[in-house]
């Protein structure tokens, strides 16, 4: 296995992508497919990346989106927003060697802390955080739409 920083826009990379969302969200196939737009943005900018863990047979068998996020008190934290493991590959280390190239890469970009929320119902994942030494808050998530459609 290898993880590399996605670089590159392909259909290819852009359906397995979209594949591996779905497994992580029931939601992801409502969404369609995911825009060259969104790929080329991710690409392009200093402040966000996607790793992707690739097989001996280089495909996609997993994914992290990561995101630096600045705060006046703590200056520079990353934001952990997609992490999924293809579904046939669970229990295999790929999930441990991606957390381990996000903290690099979050450490590597000046950051202090990851950042990240993890939804009722996922107990598995939520149960590989603690055994990683993430600590859960007491908090309340909130999304408030800004966009009209």
């Amino acid at each position: 296995m290898i993880i590399k920083t996605l670089t590159e826009y392909t259909p290819e990379i852009a359906n397995r992508i979209r594949e591996l969302l779905i497994q992580l969200s029931r939601s992801g196939k409502d969404r369609g497919e995911i825009p060259k737009e969104w790929f080329d943005d991710l690409i392009s900018s200093p402040y966000h990346d996607m790793l992707l863990a690739f097989d001996e047979d280089n495909k996609i068998i997993g994914i992290a989106t990561l995101s630096i996020i600045m705060g006046p008190i703590i200056r520079k934290n990353a934001y952990l927003e997609d992490f999924v493991t293809d579904k046939s590959c669970r229990g295999q280390g790929v999930g441990t060697a991606l957390w381990n190239a996000m903290l690099e890469w979050a450490k590597d970009h000046g950051c202090q802390e990851l950042n990240f929320t993890s939804g009722h119902g996922r107990e598995s994942a939520q149960e590989f955080y603690r055994h990683k030494g993430a600590e859960i808050y007491d908090t309340n998530f909130f999304r408030k739409p800004v966009l009209s459609e």
